[in-house]
């Protein structure tokens, strides 16, 4: 008989594209997440948790492609395998579409409008990269049935609140807006509306969004024959007249007309080139309000007498009012029409938060940390579910590349405040170890007994040290008959032994011996030191 092989071990690694979080990452995720959700309860949102599985069919046109119902998600089929196979169901790919699901499913139970906020992480079947993950969180507020833009400010205002509620200062954001009838507006202009014209208006959308990359005249390659990079690499364009080229990139050009008409009114600019962000940042915070004044009248001009495109720069001019009249001004939140948003469910107002600090790649090149929250309206899409249009706007906040921002900035604490660590020096006396940790506890004091191998004191204080301590606690059999108990202060006696002298050792002793009844007092006292 052969002799049977056994299974070969499991690695033990994460699956591509996902990874671990420890200890003080997860303290500041949920701390960010508390405060992000304190800023949406302040304005009125209520919380919603909805199901992490949805069915393939709700997610809709989320999909990257319909046709592949497990392309772009985790996706999977009830009972593939049987005579009567079940529906596709996927984790959620975003927080939006289930949200669409919910009030199209319970819409005679909710309120009109429903404002709502969810937080939770959501799940990609896409190609991994760095600090690009399948798994990550997103925190977003939408209000579903509010047809006016005042829903849309309402937006734009709470997301600078946010920021800067987590930690972002002012000056080192900008949330740019945009209005997605101002771009159709223009696609009508350039002749390229209608069914017919979908591929080319998908190549245009996908270039304007590159502008940050590939600057103006690499945006006009692409809407015309094409664009070769650096390495060789052919992409095809959308093959626009010359006409219909130049009405686009009035468009795209728009950020630079609106620089150009400002600075007359400035004194001393020095040559820039007038796309550089910076400069514009710069034209934005001398000129004030009238940035955003300027903006409307270069779009009016872009859309000339076209009917959508006139109702969207109307309608910005209305969220830059609303906006001006609560103190959001251009320093916090701006009319951006280089706003696109890849997406293609919006329908009106777009808007993104770009952090405008630069910082160093992994490569020590420095550049720009970029977006980290996105969204806009999207009007037609309960109206897969119902039938009827729904008005509806939302945000989305990326936790994690928030988390990155801080802590580039250095606002980060990396190491997790530890336990009160109550040492082990007789294990037959255990129950007055857990006495201690008992008083500790209930004085709010994080606080636990060592419950490793006790014979090495050694390994206790190294065990502390790893777990990032502030106080260790002792009670051997001499103190215990005495009735007193040692504290070691672990974060002063850490800077004592890098270096300290004698005179600041006897000036500042890091161990102390109290009174047993003094224990939580003095823990107290250290903590409040270290503080």
């Amino acid at each position: 008989m052969a002799k049977q092989k056994k299974s070969p071990r499991p690695k033990a690694e994460t699956p591509k594209g996902f990874r671990d979080y420890f200890g003080a990452e997860v303290t500041h995720r949920t701390e960010m997440l508390a405060k992000i959700a304190a800023v949406y309860h302040r304005y009125g949102f209520d919380a919603l948790e909805s199901s992490g599985v949805e069915t393939v069919q709700a997610l809709g046109k989320f999909l990257p492609d319909v046709d592949r119902p497990n392309e772009g998600v985790f996706a999977w089929q009830e009972d593939a395998d049987s005579d009567k196979p079940g529906d596709w169901l996927a984790l959620r790919y975003d927080l939006t579409a289930p949200l669409a699901r919910v009030y199209a499913q319970h819409q005679n139970d909710l309120p009109k409008p429903y404002r709502r906020f969810a937080m939770g992480p959501v799940w990609r079947n896409e190609k991994p990269g760095p600090g690009r993950f399948r798994q990550f969180y997103q925190c977003d507020a939408d209000t579903v049935g509010a047809s006016s833009v005042a829903a849309d400010a309402e937006i734009c205002a709470m997301l600078a609140d946010c920021l800067e509620e987590v930690g972002i200062e002012r000056g080192d954001y900008i949330v740019r807006v945009n209005n997605r009838k101002v771009l159709n507006g223009v696609m009508e202009v350039a002749g390229l509306s209608g069914d017919d014209k979908e591929a080319e208006r998908g190549i245009v959308l996908r270039a304007i969004d590159k502008l940050d990359r590939l600057g103006v005249e690499g945006v006009r390659a692409l809407l015309g024959e094409g664009r070769k990079d650096e390495s060789g690499d052919f992409t095809k364009g959308a093959g626009l007249s010359e006409a219909q080229a130049d009405v686009v990139m009035g468009f795209v050009s728009a950020s630079g007309s609106i620089t150009d008409r400002l600075k007359q009114n400035v004194d001393a600019w020095a040559e820039h080139d007038l796309m550089e962000p910076h400069f514009q940042q710069s034209v934005r915070d001398a000129s004030g309000d009238a940035w955003n004044n300027e903006a409307i009248e270069v779009l009016n001009l872009v859309v000339g007498d076209n009917a959508v495109g006139s109702e969207g720069v109307a309608e910005l001019k209305q969220i830059a009012e609303l906006l001006a009249a609560q103190g959001y001004g251009p320093d916090r939140i701006v009319i951006d029409p280089s706003v696109v948003r890849g997406l293609g469910y919006y329908t009106g107002p777009v808007f993104e938060a770009e952090l405008t600090f630069e910082i160093k790649d992994e490569k020590g090149r420095t550049r720009n940390f970029g977006s980290v929250a996105g969204g806009g309206r999207y009007d037609d899409l309960v109206k897969r579910f119902t039938g009827q249009e729904v008005p509806a706007t939302g945000v989305s906040i990326g936790v994690d590349r928030l988390l990155a921002a801080l802590d580039a900035k250095g606002r980060l604490d990396k190491t997790a405040d530890g336990p009160v660590v109550v040492t082990v020096m007789d294990k037959a006396r255990m129950a007055d170890y857990q006495k201690m940790v008992a008083e500790l506890r209930e004085a709010g004091i994080r606080a636990e007994v060592y419950l490793g191998n006790p014979k090495n004191f050694g390994n206790q204080l190294k065990y502390a040290d790893k777990r990032g301590s502030p106080v260790a606690v002792i009670e051997g059999g001499d103190e215990h008959e005495k009735g007193v108990i040692q504290i070691k202060d672990l974060i002063l006696g850490a800077k004592m032994a890098e270096g300290a002298t004698l005179e600041e050792y006897k000036e500042l002793p890091s161990q102390y011996e109290v009174p047993r009844d003094q224990l939580v007092a003095k823990v107290r006292a250290i903590l409040d030191s270290q503080s």
